[in-house]
């Protein structure tokens, strides 16, 4: 039997569930509701709600994870004390390494995904919400929202490189989705009800996607074709075709939706 994914969805405390539908014919989206304290899923190919998941109190961010719970006694792994408020949760691609986003502390713990252990705390900017890997998986870019900024860590290193503001660092940047060829990045801001399409070499905004308001999450199909961000306060997630960077759909999912996974 296929072993099945795990998504580990970061509120107080971490949760960690199967994917449902892990293997299916049809990608699907998964979306953390805060009020109603659900994992919303979407199919991918009809934008529509196809299944509901109870879970804990305000699931906020989530990713795939390779450990941390065994699936076949239930039993957790781990569990590792980080900083005040732990908002986003990256892998890295050999999935050695996790690393999670502290809100009030403003850092990012570098955890063992193995075992759990802190190796590193990193200072970045004001109110970091989400961590992303470039496809490289060379960098992590962490969004500040309080800072207006993206801080650049060296993932080999697991050292700040750089950090740069996004437009006047007024807008609120959330979440983050690199294209797959690592050339451009997506970053929602909440307070602009906007996307920003960033030239990653040049670390620029050379373009914006107006979509629902506060957007939080995002995520991207592995092809690069659509793009999904969760609108806070639309209670929907806005599908974006990338090739003309306008919304083409917006999806009702549930009440305050913070984050997205797409799930191939």
């Amino acid at each position: 039997m296929t072993p099945r994914r795990r998504a580990a969805a970061f509120a107080a405390p971490l949760l960690l569930l199967s994917v449902f539908g892990a293997g299916s014919r049809e990608p699907q989206l998964y979306v953390s509701n805060e009020i109603p304290n659900t994992i919303a899923v979407v199919s991918a190919r009809t934008n529509a709600v196809v299944a509901t998941i109870p879970v804990g109190q305000r699931p906020r961010g989530m990713a795939l994870s390779p450990s941390a719970i065994d699936i076949a006694s239930g039993k957790t792994l781990y569990s590792t004390a980080v900083g005040v408020e732990p908002e986003g949760v990256a892998v890295t691609r050999d999935g050695r390494k996790l690393y999670v986003t502290a809100e009030t502390n403003n850092t990012v713990s570098v955890l063992d995904a193995k075992t759990g252990r802190l190796l590193h705390t990193l200072h970045v900017g004001d109110n970091p919400r989400t961590v992303a890997l470039t496809p490289d998986g060379a960098r992590a870019w962490v969004s500040a929202e309080a800072g207006g900024n993206v801080t650049i860590i060296d993932v080999a290193g697991d050292s700040v490189v750089g950090q740069f503001p996004i437009r006047d660092g007024k807008t609120k940047p959330v979440r983050i989705a690199f294209s797959p060829d690592g050339r451009l990045a997506y970053v929602t801001e909440g307070a602009a009800a906007s996307v920003s399409v960033i030239d990653v070499a040049r670390r620029t905004v050379i373009d914006s996607i107006v979509v629902g308001r506060r957007p939080w999450g995002i995520a991207l199909s592995p092809d690069g074709r659509w793009l999904y961000t969760a609108d806070g306060r639309s209670n929907t997630v806005s599908v974006i075709d990338t090739g003309i960077r306008k919304v083409i759909a917006a999806v009702p999912v549930g009440e305050r939706p913070n984050d997205l996974l797409y799930i191939p």
